[in-house]
């Protein structure tokens, strides 16, 4: 991988998509990530939000568009879930701004790139998840490594397949 120069990195396309895209995916990502766990029980190994949440991030390049939509992502997930209001906010905060800012550094048009970095963004959100459930509620968290790298191997799947499909939907200059 090369170093690259700023004049480089302004060359790289930032995508746009139409409103609807930006409003209709979420919103399927939420209801999906709410419905499928009930259906599919202890074998839910994917963060749709998260994909989601890291998609945008890559694709628009902007630090504070990632953080907000990943943390407005994690706030709705929270929202439709037993948890308390927040964590799920902040470990997506923290992959969208990661993600835009990655994003920003390096091309990630490229497949194997988007599929490393989903599923390392993945294990980040999961591992920002358990600190803030340990550290800053103080609850006692029953942590399995094994779960989280299988969900990050489910994220990194889904991403695999929905990735190309959005693509599709760019808006072309």
């Amino acid at each position: 991988m090369s170093v690259l120069t700023a004049d480089s990195r302004r060359e790289y396309e930032i995508h746009r998509y139409p409103v609807l895209i930006y409003a209709l995916v979420p919103l399927v990502a939420l209801v999906l990530q709410a419905w499928l766990p009930r259906v599919l029980g202890r074998f839910a190994w994917f963060d749709l939000p998260l994909v989601i949440t890291v998609f945008f991030g890559l694709g628009r390049r902007n630090p504070i568009q990632g953080s907000l939509m990943g943390g407005a992502l994690g706030i709705f997930e929270d929202a439709l879930t037993h948890l308390p209001i927040g964590i799920n906010g902040i470990a997506k905060t923290l992959v969208g701004y990661i993600a835009a800012s990655v994003g920003v550094l390096i091309n990630v048009e490229n497949h194997s790139i988007r599929l490393i970095l989903t599923f390392l963004l993945s294990l980040l959100g999961g591992a920002t998840y358990i600190f803030v459930y340990r550290f800053l509620l103080g609850v006692a968290v029953e942590t399995n490594w094994l779960t989280e790298l299988y969900k990050a191997l489910g994220n990194s799947l889904i991403a695999l397949v929905l990735f190309p499909l959005l693509d599709r939907t760019k808006i072309r200059d």
